[in-house]
């Protein structure tokens, strides 16, 4: 039986893989719907489980509101070093859970900020893990 690392890494392309990576520190643009229709882009910090990619925000955000009611997405990862490589993938949220999710944007603040401790932990702004089946991958550049 295939590792779920494997289930991930089959869909991305070889040559594009490194940007999933933590030192990678690549931003993902993430396109969601609102219910009227209109697109909303939003840069998110992400990292992968090797089966989904996760993305990491407050309940209550713009972002959480258009997935939970609509979780056909769309996100772009773009090389650090070079904005013409990138990522294109479309996908939908499978799951989301408030489990795990004060934990998880600690380990995005130490990929991205290199700090282990997210300085904005609040009861009243809870936090919630999406998580994210790449469907149609491009990769550019």
């Amino acid at each position: 039986m295939p590792q779920a690392h494997d289930q991930l890494m089959k869909t991305i392309p070889e040559s594009h893989q490194d940007l999933l990576k933590d030192d990678a520190q690549a931003f993902s643009y993430l396109a969601t719907l609102t219910a009227g229709g209109a697109p909303q882009v939003t840069p998110v910090w992400f990292n992968t489980d090797g089966e989904y990619i996760l993305i990491n925000t407050v309940v209550g955000r713009i972002k959480d509101k258009n997935m939970r009611a609509r979780p056909k997405i769309a996100l772009c990862i773009a090389d650090p070093s070079d904005p013409y490589r990138y990522l294109q993938i479309r996908g939908q949220v499978v799951e989301s859970t408030k489990e795990g999710a004060e934990e998880h944007i600690d380990v995005l603040n130490l990929k991205y900020r290199g700090n282990p401790h997210y300085p904005k932990h609040s009861p009243d702004q809870p936090r919630i893990i999406y998580k994210i089946q790449p469907e149609k991958v491009d990769p550019h550049g």
